[in-house]
């Protein structure tokens, strides 16, 4: 029972993953501090307020506070974009680099009878006239 716990553990993807969680908690506090000590402060100038949790709706006694959705919407667009600017593009890029090209299947194919070249599709033989088997077309 303990061993097949220890493999599950010491399996490669829930490794990734766990390393995975950590980087992005760090990344976050990365985040939340260019938004509060960067972003906020650009808006403060422009709008004379700190941030946008000022923005409060009232209705019926009840607060709707959309200001704080914005700020949250705000560092969602700042994480998104960084994660693919400074990662998936990248990576992307790399991987395609790496990738081996494709390789284009053969147009023509030669005759089992007289071993002319007659095209993949064909039934019969151009030169020699004989049934050529067919060929499963790639899709």
């Amino acid at each position: 029972m303990l061993k097949g716990f220890r493999d599950f553990i010491l399996r490669g993807n829930v490794v990734d993953l766990a390393v995975a969680v950590v980087i992005g908690v760090a990344f976050s506090a990365i985040v939340n501090s260019l938004v509060t000590d960067l972003i906020n402060p650009l808006i403060a100038a422009v709008v004379n307020k700190p941030d946008f949790s000022y923005l409060v709706l009232n209705i019926h006694g009840g607060k709707i506070k959309y200001g704080n959705f914005l700020n949250a919407l705000i560092q969602f667009l700042l994480v998104a974009s960084t994660v693919y600017f400074f990662v998936v593009l990248p990576l992307g890029k790399l991987l395609a680099r790496f990738k081996p090209p494709v390789a284009e299947p053969p147009a023509m194919r030669p005759c089992p009878e007289c071993l002319s070249d007659i095209p993949v599709a064909a039934s019969r033989c151009s030169h020699c006239g004989q049934p050529v088997p067919a060929v499963a077309l790639p899709a």
